[in-house]
């Protein structure tokens, strides 16, 4: 006798039902018509297994516009705590922010991203952050595609520029693109920092590259 075994569902939460299912039937848009969300994250430490999110930051990005009205800024619970890194982040266990569950933090973050093409600085440790808190609450990976500012500024060295640097800082690229520095070691103003990078790179690009392809800017 054959017998008939119904695919087990997963039981996910409907936001990240949701989430999933924006990414059906999805096109590719031109490049000027395309959502993008710039984002960061302050963390206790680089260890993706052993550390914890302290922020995350994100701003909104459509028709070469930065969206600041649109941003989002939120701050979680800091189950592990590494005082090393105060210094840098100056995000306190304590204090008098407004704090979340990490599981508040992933709705928030997946509803805000949605099926926007994600843009970060040195995007692989943040991606990675991300997946990592998404596995202890037993989802999926992120979907989305993804622009690293640090690569995309690589890859457009030999059109734009000729100096050459063996890794860019965020601080580097705004310096060489005239981009304020403002709450630099803050999620949400590396977000704003990396936002603005990412357009003006895109301008210098898009006047020496007319041909400009989706190839060229997402992540290799």
């Amino acid at each position: 006798m054959i017998k008939w075994f119904k695919k087990k569902e997963h039981n996910y939460p409907d936001f990240w039902k949701n989430y999933l299912a924006s990414f059906k039937d999805v096109k590719q848009n031109p490049i000027g018509e395309t959502r993008f969300v710039a984002f960061d994250t302050e963390t206790t430490g680089f260890d993706r297994y052993k550390d914890r999110i302290l922020s995350i930051g994100a701003v909104t990005i459509e028709n070469k516009t930065v969206k600041v009205n649109e941003s989002l800024e939120l701050y979680l619970e800091q189950d592990v705590f590494n005082p090393e890194t105060v210094k840098i982040h100056g995000l306190m266990k304590k204090g008098n922010l407004e704090k979340i569950s990490e599981l508040q933090a992933i709705e928030m973050f997946i509803n805000y991203i949605g099926n926007a093409v994600l843009v970060a600085h040195h995007a692989r440790f943040d991606y990675n952050m991300v997946n990592t808190m998404l596995s202890r609450h037993n989802l999926g990976e992120l979907k989305n595609k993804f622009i690293d500012t640090a690569i995309l500024f690589k890859k457009s060295k030999h059109i734009i520029y000729q100096e050459e640097l063996d890794n860019y800082s965020l601080d580097e690229l705004a310096n060489l693109l005239n981009v304020p520095i403002t709450d630099r070691h803050t999620a949400s103003g590396d977000a704003l920092i990396t936002s603005m990078v990412f357009l003006k790179t895109l301008s210098r690009l898009n006047k020496k590259k007319t041909d400009l392809q989706w190839d060229y800017l997402l992540r290799t």
